[in-house]
């Protein structure tokens, strides 16, 4: 996680914490595996938030792709930009 740049340790703390972002959507942007996470939010949130945030999500089918009971048909809104490697891309 030494590689990470604090504006990027923001960012997967902030996609940790939206209930459907999988982990490995996580992984996939920024290279850091589920229980990488797992520590940079016990190092980076209050041990109340942490404990909050890790009660949540634990066993949460929403934050594991291979839990999911769908593979597409995820509702997006038409107004919604689209999201490229964690960049807005352009219409």
């Amino acid at each position: 996680m030494a590689h990470l740049k604090p504006h990027e340790i923001d960012r997967v703390i902030e996609m940790a914490w939206e209930d459907r972002t999988p982990f490995e959507a996580i992984s996939h942007q920024f290279s850091v595996s589920e229980a990488e996470v797992i520590l940079l939010m016990r190092n980076e949130l209050k041990p109340s938030s942490f404990r909050m945030w890790r009660k949540r999500v634990q066993g949460r089918k929403t934050k594991h792709a291979k839990l999911r009971g769908f593979d597409k048909g995820r509702f997006k809104c038409s107004q919604q930009k689209n999201i490229s490697n964690n960049k807005i891309s352009k219409r």
